[in-house]
């Protein structure tokens, strides 16, 4: 079975993660989704668009939120953590969200739902590490949308500012219906078409939309 460590009792961000930011300011651009463009070299990341949750000078971590997770079920995770659903059962999709501590949990959830620990990505939006939010979905509460997420994908210092200026990636305002989309392999267009981009037309476009 998948691990999964989100029983810990351990609510912080990942220790490597920087401080999030209110909002966009002084090129950071943590709330913001990166997208990535048709020559990124990396192969985890091809066509990924990924939720930016924290980016300073210190780093950055996001949340890949494209690329779904098959081996395993929401109904089985709840089984694995041994919470019950209350019926109706309430269920969010899962995702793999990068290629660092794969088997850690992280809701990516709107931020009208929170708890101690819970690390705020930008207004309206939050980032939590901790089960309580699954008790709590399962319980038929919990936020009104979410997305469960293992592992995330991490930047370190200036490490994602070169990438942008490398041309890896576009950067696009987050809202609700990219961040939550329930058809995530339509996502990177779905992006691009926010930005009345091409995609045949993006090899010589800047990073920053």
């Amino acid at each position: 079975m998948f691990p999964f460590i989100m029983a810990r009792r351990d609510t912080s961000p990942p220790k490597d993660a920087p401080a999030s930011a209110d909002k966009q300011t002084d090129g950071y651009l943590a709330g913001q989704l990166l997208v990535a463009m048709p020559s990124m070299s990396d192969p985890r990341f091809a066509r990924s668009v990924i939720c930016l949750c924290a980016h300073s000078p210190d780093g950055a971590m996001g949340i890949v939120l494209n690329q779904p997770l098959e081996s395993l079920t929401f109904d089985e995770l709840l089984g694995q953590l041994k919470l019950d659903p209350v019926p109706p059962a309430r269920r969010i999709r899962l995702t793999q969200g990068g290629p660092v501590e794969g088997g850690r949990g992280f809701v990516l959830h709107t931020a009208d739902w929170e708890t101690e620990g819970s690390l705020k990505v930008m207004d309206g939006l939050a980032l939590t590490a901790s089960v309580e939010i699954l008790k709590a979905i399962a319980e038929g509460g919990g936020p009104r949308q979410g997305v469960l997420a293992l592992g995330y994908a991490g930047w370190g210092p200036g490490q994602l500012d070169e990438e942008i200026q490398r041309n890896a990636w576009l950067s696009v305002p987050a809202d609700e219906a990219l961040l939550f989309a329930e058809e995530p392999e339509q996502l990177w267009r779905q992006a691009l078409a926010k930005l009345r981009v091409d995609p045949s037309l993006l090899s010589g476009h800047a990073g920053h939309a």
